[in-house]
């Protein structure tokens, strides 16, 4: 691909996964000298995981003790800072509709990388209780400041328009074929997790291996069993 075209990147994202919190801080490095425009989308995960069925890596015994096992190597690895909050997991719908009160009318679905930055370090910085009612009110303060400064209109993050962007969201994931945080979206390519990075870079490089077929052609692999 010519590195001089500005490629537009959709980060699907829950502040509840450490994985989502580590892709986005390591996001910049992995871009490094690319022209890039990403749109960070806040996603109910648990919505994810019951359309496709499935529990959350946190709530199956021993897959939640090597979670925050792995994520803490990973940030002590990348140099990333990420402190386990209180209690994990929780639940983000404060999270995700206070980053969604501050979406402007021409993107009413994203949040900015500011906004989004503060949602994963409200979670993973300083290990507090992600949902404290204090915490929350300190956390929409400094949004609406934000949202001040840029002298934009603050949504009511407990109004229907606010609910209504987060259900839109939600189900655009699910439509686009999204079944877990982080995912980053490339045109019609997916690449799921932190570790997916490198991969990524390597599209966005112009690696020859896209242009295979291999892509594709992991879709229509024969299913031996189905249990």
């Amino acid at each position: 691909m010519n590195t001089h075209t500005v490629h537009d990147i959709t980060f699907w994202y829950d502040p509840i996964s450490p994985y989502a919190h580590l892709a986005f801080e390591r996001l910049p490095t992995a871009l490094l000298g690319l022209s890039v425009q990403v749109r960070y989308r806040p996603v109910l995960f648990a919505a994810l995981l019951k359309a496709h069925g499935q529990l959350g890596p946190a709530e199956i015994p021993g897959k939640r003790d090597w979670t925050y096992r792995q994520v803490q190597w990973l940030g002590h690895h990348h140099g990333v800072r990420l402190d386990l909050p209180a209690a994990h997991p929780f639940n983000p719908l404060a999270l995700l509709r206070l980053g969604l009160a501050t979406a402007t009318e021409d993107a009413p679905g994203e949040t900015n990388r500011y906004v989004t930055e503060q949602l994963f370090h409200h979670v993973w910085h300083g290990g507090g209780d992600a949902v404290a009612p204090q915490r929350l009110a300190a956390l929409q303060a400094l949004l609406q400041e934000h949202m001040a400064q840029r002298q934009k209109p603050w949504a009511a993050a407990d109004g229907e328009t606010v609910k209504q962007r987060l259900r839109a969201n939600t189900e655009a994931a699910l439509a686009a074929g999204v079944f877990g945080v982080p995912t980053l979206a490339l045109d019609a390519r997916l690449f799921w997790g932190q570790d997916a990075l490198p991969m990524l870079r390597a599209c966005l490089d112009g690696d020859a291996w896209f242009q295979t077929g291999a892509w594709a052609a992991a879709a229509t692999w024969p299913v031996g069993v189905r249990r």
